[in-house]
């Protein structure tokens, strides 16, 4: 079955959210632990929750890239970003710089699964009138 525009669009956009999440979030608590406690510090976090973050991170990524765990992965990842967005609400960062970059992130996420698959755009339809 060939895959039509709307699918590979999908698909970039998923490609996207996945190298920003690794290399923008997920690799740092990795190979830059102290770097990511000392900036989680002012948000509340202890420095000693920067490796498990990591992997709760990378495990929800992983099971969103897999295509019969894809939903489940997103709405793991939903729960993810939903607590960053309420670490930065409650100590008071920037509302569209910060506080709502979990939305942004999560709106391209959610994007990049619904172009590229057709079951969910039959549950979650566009309505044309």
């Amino acid at each position: 079955m060939k895959a039509t525009a709307t699918v590979w669009v999908g698909r970039v956009l998923t490609g996207l959210f996945a190298v920003f999440m690794l290399g923008a979030s997920i690799m740092p608590k990795f190979f830059m632990p102290t770097v990511v406690a000392q900036s989680m510090t002012p948000n509340g976090w202890s420095g000693d929750k920067t490796l498990l973050l990591g992997i709760i991170e990378l495990t929800c990524l992983v099971l969103y890239l897999v295509p019969r765990t894809a939903v489940f992965g997103a709405v793991l990842m939903t729960a993810y970003l939903g607590g960053a967005i309420a670490t930065n609400l409650r100590v008071d960062n920037p509302l569209f710089g910060f506080t709502l970059f979990g939305v942004y992130l999560g709106l391209f996420m959610w994007g990049g699964l619904w172009l590229r698959d057709p079951a969910l755009r039959q549950i979650f339809p566009v309505r044309r009138s």
